[in-house]
C-alpha cells in the first residue's frame, strides 16, 4: 500500500511539474517569442511604390524606396519592430512620464524632467521647424504607428509585463527623443552648483584652478573621431573613423540603417530609435562622424523670487514670472501636481533653503530646433555638408568629414551662446548685462580645417578654440591624452587600411597614469623611504608600461592613489571640506600641479604622493586581498549593463543585461571606459572602397531578449572587432515588403 500511495504522489508531482512546465514555456512563447516581428513578407502601407526592407546577417535593414518620405516611412516601421519599447522609453523620460508605467521609483526623475520642460518645448519646435524636416518626421511617424497600431495585441514583452499599451506616435515624440539625447550631453549647470558649493568655504584661485576655462564637473560622455588623409593610407583615399561613448544600455543607443531611394538618398550608418536619417555614417559621396564638443550652452542664474507671487528682481526692476501647473500620473498612486515658475531666463530647476536657481538652456530657445542630418544624409561635397551644418541647432559637436574626392575636412557645429565677462560662477538677478547672452557664435567663426597640411585631423572632446578666439570659451572639454595619443599613434604609419583603425579605438594606453606612477616613484625614491609596506607597489608602478589592462595590478594601484591624491587636492582648495571633485578634467589638473609645485596647494607634493599611495594600497587591500601583485584593475572597472525592467526579474534577470565582465581602459584611454560609459558604436568608413568599412553597435539591433539579434554583437565589441558595413553588395536573409494599400 504505502509504495502505491508513493507511487500517486510521485505521479502527481510529475504531472504538476509537467503542467508548471508546459506553462512556463507557453507563458514565454505568448510573452516574449509571440511579439519576434516578421522579418518576410508583404505590409500594405500607405506609399507611392513598393518598399522592400532587406535584413542581413546582423539584422540590419537595408531599405530599398521610391521616395525619401517612403524611406523614412519603412525606417519607422523596422526600428518600432526591433526597438518598440526603448523608443517609448526614450519619449517618457524627457516628457516626465516614467512613473506613469513604473510606478513611484520614476518620481523624482521625472520631476526634473518637467522642470526642463521638454514636453512644451517639443511641441512648440514641432510647429516652427523647417518644411522638409517635418515632412521627414511625419513619414516616419506614420511608419511607427502603421507598426503599433497593426501589433496591438502583439507587442514586445514589457508591455505584458506592465500592462499598458503604447499611445500613438507623434512628431513631437521624434523631437522629445532628440532632447533627451541634448540632454544628456549637456550638464554644465551642475557644475555651477558644484563649484559654487566649493567657492562658499573654500579658496576663489584654488577653486577656479581646479575648473579651468569652465572645465566640467560630473563624469561626461566623451568620442573619438578622426580622418586621415590619402597620404596616410594604402588606397591613397581617406579613411575616417568614429567612435562614441556614451553610457552603457541594453539595448544599445545606436540603431544600425541603411536608407535608399530612387530620388537620390543613399546612406548607411546609425540611426537614433525615434528618429528619421543617420546621425553617423556615409553616403555614395562623403562620409562624417561626430564627437561631443562639450562646448557650455546652459547658465544658472540665482533669482530672488517669491515663491507665493512669482515676483522677482532683474536689473533693479520688478518682473512677474509666469506659473507652469503639471500633473505627474503615478501608477499605484493617482497623481501628483508639480508647480514651477518661469523667469526671462528660464525655468527654475533648483530650489533650496530659500535659494532658487533659473536655468537658461540653448536647447529651450525659441525657434531653434532643427534637423539638418536628413540634409547631411544626402549632401555631396564639403560646400554642402557645411551647408547643413550651419543650421544644426545643438548640442554642441565637432563634425569630422572625408569624400570620395580625397578632401578631408572639420567644423564645430551649434548654437553656442556669445558671454561676456563670464567666468562660469553663477550670476545674481541677472544684475549686470556681461551676464546675459549676446546671441550666438556665427557658424563661419567656428573652428573648422579643411585639408590641413598634416593630412591628419582628430577630435577627442579636447579645447578646439584657438588662443585669442574673439569669443569667451567656456566648456566641459576633455584633457588632451586621448587626442595626443591618438595622433601619436597614426603618425607612427603611412599605409593606414579600415581594419588597422579598431587597435587605436581600442588602445588602453593611459599617458596620464603612467606619468603618475613615474611621479610617485620618483618620490619614494627621492625619499630613500623604507616602508616595507610601499616597496612591493613601486616596483610594480616602476616596471609598469602605462597600459590599463584588465589582468594588471599597476592600474588597480595608479588609479586609487590619483583618487585619493585629488580628494587632497580639492580639500586644499575647497577650505577642508570632503566636496566632490571628480570632473575629466582633474587629471589634467593634478599633473600640472605636480609639474610646476605651486606653493599653498600641498605642504609637501613628494610626502602627498606617498600618502596617496599609502592609502591606495591600504584601500586595495580592503576590496581585493593583501597581494598586491594579484589584484585585478578590471575586477574594479567591472561592467554591468542591465536590462531596465529585466534585471528586475527574478532567477532569470541576468540574462536580460551583459555582465558582469571585467574591461580594460579608463578616462584617459583612447577605449574611454569607466562602470558607466564605453564605445557605444565603432565605425570605420574607406572612401577608396565603402565595401571595406566597418561598423558594429555594442549590444545588438533588437531590443526582444528572444532575438537572436539581442546582443549578438557584444562578444565581437567588446574584444575590439568589427563586423563589414554592406552597402552595394547586400546578401539579404530576409526580405519584407510593403505594398501600398489600394484606395
Amino acid at each position: 500500500m504505502k509504495d502505491i500511495s508513493l507511487n500517486r504522489i510521485l505521479k502527481v508531482v510529475n504531472t504538476l511539474i509537467a503542467v508548471a512546465a508546459a506553462a512556463l514555456v507557453c507563458a514565454v512563447y505568448w510573452i516574449a517569442y509571440r511579439p519576434l516581428p516578421s522579418l518576410s513578407g508583404s505590409v500594405p502601407a500607405f506609399l507611392e511604390r513598393e518598399a522592400t526592407a532587406s535584413r542581413d546577417s546582423l539584422g540590419v535593414a537595408h531599405i530599398a524606396a521610391a521616395t525619401g518620405a517612403d524611406a523614412f516611412f519603412v525606417q519607422g516601421y523596422v526600428t518600432a519592430q526591433d526597438r518598440l519599447w526603448q523608443m517609448d522609453t526614450l519619449r517618457r523620460a524627457p516628457a516626465g512620464e516614467i512613473s506613469e508605467i513604473l510606478g513611484p521609483s520614476g518620481i523624482e526623475s521625472d520631476r526634473e524632467a518637467r522642470r526642463f520642460r521638454l514636453t512644451r518645448i517639443a511641441e512648440a519646435a514641432a510647429l516652427t521647424m523647417p518644411a522638409a524636416d517635418r515632412a521627414a518626421f511625419a513619414a516616419y511617424t506614420r511608419g511607427v504607428n502603421a507598426f503599433i497600431g497593426t501589433h496591438t495585441g502583439q507587442l514586445p514583452w514589457e508591455f505584458t509585463v506592465l500592462q499598458y499599451s503604447p499611445r500613438p506616435w507623434t512628431i513631437p515624440d521624434s523631437i522629445l527623443v532628440g532632447m533627451q539625447m541634448f540632454r544628456s550631453l549637456t550638464t554644465s549647470w551642475k557644475d555651477e552648483l558644484q563649484k559654487r558649493a566649493m567657492l562658499s568655504a573654500g579658496d576663489a584661485a584654488k577653486v577656479n584652478f581646479l575648473f579651468p576655462a569652465r572645465l566640467g564637473g560630473e563624469v561626461q560622455p566623451g568620442s573619438n573621431a578622426w580622418v586621415v588623409s590619402g597620404a596616410l593610407t594604402a588606397s591613397g583615399k581617406p579613411l575616417l573613423a568614429d567612435d562614441m561613448h556614451l553610457e552603457n544600455t541594453m539595448p544599445g543607443v545606436w540603431y544600425m540603417i541603411h536608407l535608399k531611394s530612387a530620388d537620390g538618398l543613399n546612406v548607411s550608418g546609425v540611426s537614433l530609435p525615434g528618429v528619421p536619417g543617420v546621425i553617423v555614417g556615409h553616403n555614395e559621396r562623403i562620409a562624417w562622424g561626430v564627437t561631443n564638443l562639450h562646448y557650455d550652452v546652459q547658465d544658472l542664474y540665482q533669482e530672488r523670487i517669491d515663491s507665493e507671487s512669482g515676483r522677482y528682481m532683474f536689473r533693479g526692476k520688478l518682473e512677474q514670472a509666469h506659473l507652469e501647473t503639471d500633473m505627474i500620473r503615478v501608477k499605484g498612486r493617482g497623481a501628483l501636481e508639480i508647480r514651477n515658475w518661469v523667469t526671462r531666463h528660464g525655468p527654475l530647476v533648483v530650489t533650496a533653503e530659500k535659494e532658487a536657481f533659473a536655468l537658461r538652456w540653448t536647447a529651450a530657445e525659441p525657434g531653434i530646433f532643427q534637423f539638418p542630418f536628413l540634409d547631411i544624409n544626402r549632401a555631396k561635397n564639403w560646400q554642402e555638408f557645411t551647408g547643413a551644418l550651419a543650421r544644426f541647432p545643438g548640442p554642441g559637436q565637432n563634425f569630422v568629414y572625408a569624400d570620395m574626392e580625397g578632401n578631408i575636412g572639420y567644423h564645430a557645429a551649434g548654437q553656442l551662446p556669445i558671454r561676456k565677462g563670464y567666468n562660469g560662477d553663477v550670476p545674481v538677478d541677472g544684475a549686470s548685462g556681461d551676464f546675459e547672452w549676446q546671441g550666438f557664435i556665427p557658424f563661419d567663426q567656428l573652428p573648422s580645417a579643411y585639408n590641413p597640411p598634416g593630412g591628419m585631423i582628430v577630435t577627442a572632446n579636447q579645447n578646439p578654440f584657438p588662443a585669442g578666439y574673439p569669443h569667451p570659451v567656456n566648456g566641459n572639454f576633455a584633457p588632451p591624452y586621448r587626442s595626443a595619443r591618438i595622433r601619436s599613434l597614426l603618425s607612427a604609419k603611412k599605409a593606414w587600411r579600415a581594419p588597422d583603425m579598431l587597435p587605436v579605438q581600442s588602445d588602453v594606453y593611459s599617458q596620464f597614469s603612467h606619468f603618475l606612477a613615474g611621479s610617485i616613484v620618483s618620490a619614494y625614491e627621492r625619499r630613500k623611504a623604507n616602508n616595507p609596506d610601499l616597496t612591493e607597489a613601486v616596483e610594480l608602478l616602476k616596471r609598469w608600461d602605462g597600459q590599463m589592462a584588465q589582468d594588471r595590478s599597476a592600474p588597480l594601484l595608479v588609479t586609487l592613489s590619483f583618487q585619493h591624491l585629488r580628494k587632497a587636492v580639492a580639500e586644499s582648495a575647497s577650505g577642508g571640506s570632503s566636496a566632490a571633485y571628480e570632473n575629466p578634467i582633474a587629471s589634467a589638473v593634478i599633473e600640472r600641479l605636480l609639474r610646476d609645485r605651486p606653493a599653498g596647494w600641498l605642504r609637501d607634493y613628494d610626502e602627498a604622493l606617498l600618502r596617496a599611495l599609502s592609502d591606495g594600497v591600504e584601500e586595495g587591500r580592503r576590496i581585493q586581498g593583501r597581494d598586491v601583485k594579484r589584484w585585478s584593475y578590471g575586477s574594479y572597472i567591472e561592467l554591468t549593463v542591465p536590462h531596465p525592467l529585466g534585471s528586475q526579474l527574478p532567477w532569470v534577470g541576468r540574462y536580460f543585461g551583459i555582465g558582469p565582465v571585467t574591461q580594460s581602459g579608463s578616462q584617459t584611454t583612447v577605449k574611454q571606459t569607466t562602470r558607466r560609459l564605453g564605445p557605444s558604436m565603432r565605425m570605420v568608413v574607406d572612401l577608396a572602397d565603402l565595401e571595406n568599412s566597418l561598423l558594429n553597435v555594442a549590444t545588438g539591433q533588437s531590443g526582444q531578449i528572444l532575438s537572436s539579434h539581442y546582443n549578438d554583437q557584444w562578444p565581437g565589441h567588446r574584444d575590439g572587432i568589427s563586423q563589414p558595413m554592406p552597402f552595394g553588395r547586400i546578401t539579404a536573409k530576409d526580405t519584407l515588403r510593403f505594398v501600398p494599400e489600394t484606395k
